[in-house]
């Protein structure tokens, strides 16, 4: 029955050309929009894990209890032998140290007085080492606005808006004024190699980005540090694979009854972060469901109106003696033939766009000159699990009820309106 009915499809294009290209529209549009949508709000979770949480983090206990305050006073000791544990207890993970700090940042005149001074935040990342990923992890190449990467411990980058407000030009000193790790008062002069752009207000203002080396020589944080981001080897974070690493850790490494023992947690717990994955689940659940409801309207209709448009062939099966059950079926079978052949075609194109628009993406950086740094200049599709099976529920359970409704008149027919069709 089912073969006969594929024949019949493939042989009346009439009947089944466009009900099959209208649902593999429907899909394609449905699949395209779940992976751009998931790609989009998954690239803002990566730039979070970039610039503040890793996939997971390393801290002391005490640190975690009080990271908004960032007390390196806190810090992670010994951090050389902790990552080397790291890289062999997961070697398919990068591993990196991370120094936040803050303080006053002085711009000395011609004769080394106070010219001006501001507060500044700072971050200390890995900048000199030839093997580090961090310049392309934070995006500092090409968010440079002045001068050049930092050389040498002693050169930074400080935002272009907070170099013209202390009246600082490249090359020049800047001298930083800060607390030890231990408490006591730091003064380091830093050379200033180039100025960038953060594209936040709050960070152009004050923003500072030094190597971890020359800042863990003006803090006394010598193999010390505050943080350690630890990233998986995948494009997109994977939340069981996070949970799975972080468990590990802290079962072997975490002390309960010692506040400057290591503990580990991961992305999805950083207490900004949690919010946003449950903002990211419900958001793309509302604008899929959204549209899979207004697409299924669409395909409810093309069945429909396909239904509508054959009661002249019902009429005709039904004068040559073809039960009404049987009719009914029939239409039912090949509405879920057309369902199926467009799902699978639509779900094909649109994994195809969703594939290019993530290995190529789209580059808006043009469009976004200012937010270079902490925004993404390319935005791409990610295609998940559900991408190959969501497009199946407009394709193929809407063509199948339109088709359902429309046959329920089958039932009604009387034989007077049957002979004024067959006149016709």
């Amino acid at each position: 029955m089912i073969r006969f009915l594929f024949k019949g499809l493939l042989r009346d294009r009439n009947r089944s050309l466009l009900p099959i290209l209208v649902v593999t529209a429907g899909v394609t549009l449905t699949v395209f929009l779940h992976c751009y949508i998931t790609g989009v709000l998954g690239d803002m979770i990566e730039f979070s894990a970039n610039y503040t949480s890793g996939h997971v983090k390393v801290m002391t206990r005490a640190y975690a209890e009080n990271k908004n305050q960032l007390p390196n006073d806190l810090a992670l000791i010994e951090v050389n032998d902790l990552v080397s544990n790291l890289q062999e207890d997961y070697p398919t993970m990068e591993f990196v140290q991370r120094i936040n700090f803050g303080g006053l940042l002085d711009a000395p005149d011609e004769f080394g007085e106070t010219k001006k001074q501001g507060i500044v935040a700072g971050i200390a990342v890995n900048l000199i080492s030839e093997n580090s990923k961090e310049i392309d992890r934070l995006n500092i190449r090409n968010s440079i606005k002045r001068g050049r990467l930092p050389k040498k411990p002693n050169e930074v980058l400080i935002s272009d808006e907070f170099a013209r407000k202390l009246e600082v030009d490249l090359g020049g000193t800047v001298t930083l004024i800060t607390s030890t790790m231990y408490g006591g008062m730091s003064i380091q002069n830093f050379i200033v190699s180039g100025t960038i752009e953060f594209g936040v207000h709050m960070m152009d203002r004050s923003g500072m980005i030094a190597d971890i080396s020359g800042i863990q020589n003006a803090l006394d944080m010598d193999d010390a540090c505050g943080e350690i981001l630890g990233f998986l080897d995948m494009k997109n974070y994977d939340d069981i694979a996070a949970l799975n690493v972080e468990n590990t850790f802290n079962e072997k490494y975490t002390d309960t009854n010692d506040e400057f023992s290591p503990v580990m947690t991961r992305l999805k717990n950083d207490s900004i972060m949690s919010g946003y994955f449950d903002y990211v689940d419900s958001f793309v659940g509302i604008i899929i469901t959204i549209f899979i409801m207004a697409m299924s309207i669409v395909l409810w209709n093309t069945g429909l109106i396909g239904g509508l448009r054959r009661y002249g062939e019902i009429g005709v099966r039904l004068a040559i003696g073809e039960e009404k059950g049987h009719i009914y079926r029939s239409m039912i079978y090949e509405a879920l033939l057309i369902g199926i052949v467009g799902s699978l075609l639509g779900t094909l194109v649109g994994l195809g766009f969703s594939f290019w628009l993530q290995e190529v993406g789209i580059d808006v950086g043009d469009m976004m000159k200012s937010s270079k740094m902490m925004m993404p200049g390319v935005f791409r599709a990610n295609i998940t699990t559900p991408a190959y099976y969501i497009g199946f529920i407009p394709g193929l359970f809407s063509v199948t009820l339109g088709t359902m409704l429309s046959g329920i008149g089958i039932y009604k027919r009387k034989t007077a309106s049957l002979f004024k069709e067959l006149e016709t």
